[in-house]
């Protein structure tokens, strides 16, 4: 059985709430299960669901007419999804689906609105970290449009294990649930180009590899590396 407020209080935009604010958010909340590969919702959907990963890891992307899926980025446990809970009425830009089997808690983006406004000490930390996804969105419109493919590839890792820290580069190693193939997702690349790539960092001992994920060994060494290709 899901710990709603454990849950809850993992997750950085929930930590400002005082015990109480928890308490009422838990009131307000759901648990859903998802089985890998299953949609959450999809882009254009017009809801404010915010959602916050209990267990399992959840992709972001868009899926043109082909059926193409293009990833941004992928979640673990803790971190929350659902922008749009800060602009009602507007449609959802990206959508979301279980990377792997995944439980999720679900607030009503009115119910927690209504909490924001009755604990205004939160509002500094979510604009912070609203606008620290909007900084790293940016940065990686940067990267695509100005860096070679060994700098792009490295920086998108680096920019999804800054996703389980906070925005920060860790200093530990971090495990990211990634197939080459899905890197080639993100990147717009083959899945033969993104092999040599990340061969290449192995063999700087920078990464290591085995079936279905992908660890940065070093995340402050891989930073500095990629700084020295700039």
């Amino acid at each position: 059985m899901t710990d709603i407020k454990a849950v809850l209080r993992q997750c950085p935009l929930f930590r400002p709430f005082p015990a109480a604010g928890i308490e009422a958010a838990a009131g307000l909340a759901r648990v859903r299960g998802f089985r890998a590969d299953e949609p959450i919702y999809g882009k254009g959907v017009m809801q404010s669901t915010l959602s916050v990963i209990a267990e399992g890891s959840v992709r972001i992307s868009s899926v043109n007419s082909a059926g193409r899926e293009a990833i941004l980025v992928i979640f673990e446990p803790g971190a929350w999804f659902g922008d749009t809970v800060f602009s009602p009425g507007m449609p959802r830009v990206f959508g979301a689906t279980a990377h792997e089997a995944a439980t999720v808690v679900e607030l009503p983006g009115e119910g927690f609105r209504q909490l924001m406004a009755r604990y205004p000490e939160v509002y500094p930390v979510a604009l912070d970290l609203v606008s620290r996804r909007l900084w790293s969105a940016m940065s990686l419109i940067e990267e695509d449009a100005l860096r070679g493919i060994e700098a792009r590839v490295g920086r998108r890792l680096l920019f999804l294990s800054q996703m389980q820290s906070e925005g920060e580069v860790p200093g530990h190693p971090v495990t990211l649930r990634l197939t080459r193939e899905h890197i080639a997702s993100m990147m717009g690349m083959t899945r033969q180009g993104v092999h040599g790539v990340l061969k290449g960092f192995q063999g700087q001992g920078l990464l290591a590899s085995a079936y279905g994920q992908v660890t940065i060994t070093d995340p402050p060494a891989l930073a500095a590396y990629l700084e020295g290709l700039d």
